[in-house]
């Protein structure tokens, strides 16, 4: 399963650690000192998610009875979508721009499965950015030796953004994950 911004494959993070209904996951996801700072989801696309996920299978749904109330789905990984969430969590994002959601989406749930996933995540990050930074240097370095100012003005930019990414990881490594 591909997903642009592995919408499914960090819900599957909820599901790690026990079986739990699409409600509690909601609530879970909005928690504010969590993943609601991040990252905000309707009730309804959590329940569509959880079907493609269903339907993948990556987790499987019981029913629940309640007494009062209709009975409620009750989801669980299945070894499938174990492996596909610790292969995510795991794994560097690819573009910089992915680092404001769904890196921080991962290093939550990195966290959750202890300091030497978060540092590995951590650690991998830090070697992408520094390979991008290194891209940047010798295309900002083309540039101007070509005399394309404004493109080289650009790409400065960008290597400004790409400092900025490794200083807050070393902020990150620093915080005693």
């Amino acid at each position: 399963m591909k997903s642009s911004l592995s919408l499914e494959l960090a819900l599957l993070g909820f599901l790690h650690r026990e079986p739990m209904h699409g409600y509690a996951i909601h609530q879970a996801l909005s928690d504010p000192a969590g993943l609601g700072a991040v990252w905000q989801i309707k009730l309804s696309l959590l329940y569509a998610l959880l079907g493609k996920l269903e339907n993948a299978g990556y987790i499987t749904a019981t029913t629940e009875p309640q007494d009062t109330r209709p009975p409620r789905k009750i989801y669980q990984l299945t070894p499938d979508g174990a492996r596909a969430f610790l292969d995510w969590v795991r794994c560097p994002v690819s573009h910089g721009r992915s680092l404001r959601l769904e890196f921080l989406v991962k290093l939550y749930f990195a966290r959750r499965e202890g300091p030497d996933v978060a540092a590995c995540l951590l650690a991998v990050q830090r070697q992408q950015c520094q390979d991008w930074l290194a891209t940047e240097q010798e295309i900002v370095a083309d540039e101007w030796a070509n005399g394309r100012h404004y493109s080289h003005l650009i790409h400065q930019f960008r290597l400004g953004q790409i400092q900025a990414m490794l200083d807050w990881l070393d902020q990150c490594e620093g915080a005693n994950l």
